[in-house]
């Protein structure tokens, strides 16, 4: 993922077919292909005003030539309490074994 401000990013293809989520806060919306289901970018909750895109939708963009890029932890930009799930330790209801 990649970020820009939000009317600096423009959708030149397939547009027709893109569904929308959002859940929470209903602040940041989230886009998809209703065909395929990829995940193709999202107006971001933080910082306002930015949409966050993924570069492997990008026609001639290979990702892996990027290089190393950083990862965040995407628990740590809940907005949901921590009482919830403590943000310094995994949720331990959600790890599965293969023998479970």
């Amino acid at each position: 993922m990649a970020s820009v401000p939000i009317g600096d990013l423009a959708i030149i293809q397939g547009a027709d077919k893109l569904a929308s989520y959002q859940w929470n806060t209903r602040t940041a919306k989230h886009f998809f292909c209703s065909t395929c289901g990829i995940y193709t970018h999202h107006h971001q909750r933080r910082p306002a005003g930015m949409v966050g895109f993924n570069v492997a939708c990008i026609e001639g963009v290979d990702p892996y030539s990027l290089g190393e890029i950083p990862i965040s932890n995407g628990s740590e930009q809940s907005v949901v309490g921590d009482e919830v799930t403590p943000k310094s330790e995994p949720n331990k209801s959600q790890e599965r074994t293969r023998d479970e």
